[in-house]
């Protein structure tokens, strides 16, 4: 079922439900790519300005924080932005094992990896400009072959 609104003189679809690309502002791009190609993520090849990373269905940038925060149209307060990033992996000792990752590749651990209130498992990593991730085991969901994580349906089924 496409959803139409009217908008002007026309229609156009509603915005689809979905994610494309997430940027992080950086302070030191050259430090930003080597953590996370310690982390094993390969950059894209080409620009010199951003470091794009396929990431499954979506695209993970970093970028200068002064340049995107002009581009945004905001003001740097220098500050958590209100956002933190998530992977969802199949084990708790998949958790463990990233957390163990980064904090190789140089990140702080914010968390370490323990039993949730909502019957999962996670912990925390901060990345070296501050950005906050989530590594997380969740029980009710499903993460597929190819890394795309569903949420359940309400009889506890992988959602189509």
């Amino acid at each position: 079922m496409t959803l139409l609104m009217s908008v002007g003189l026309g229609s156009v679809s509603a915005m689809e439900q979905r994610l494309s690309l997430v940027t992080l502002g950086v302070t030191d791009l050259a430090r930003a790519k080597a953590f996370y190609e310690a982390l094993g993520w390969q950059p894209h090849p080409g620009d010199d300005d951003v470091v794009f990373f396929q990431a499954g269905g979506f695209v993970l940038a970093l970028w200068g924080r002064g340049e995107l925060a002009e581009d945004s149209s905001v003001t740097d307060s220098g500050g958590w932005g209100g956002i933190t990033l998530a992977q969802n992996v199949r084990s708790p000792a998949e958790v463990d094992s990233v957390l163990s990752q980064a904090h190789a590749a140089g990140a702080r651990i914010g968390r370490s990896g323990a039993e949730t209130f909502w019957g999962g498992y996670s912990g925390v990593f901060v990345d070296p400009d501050g950005h906050p991730w989530e590594i997380a085991h969740n029980p009710f969901w499903t993460i597929t072959e190819d890394g795309r994580t569903l949420l359940a349906t309400n009889q506890g089924q992988p959602a189509p």
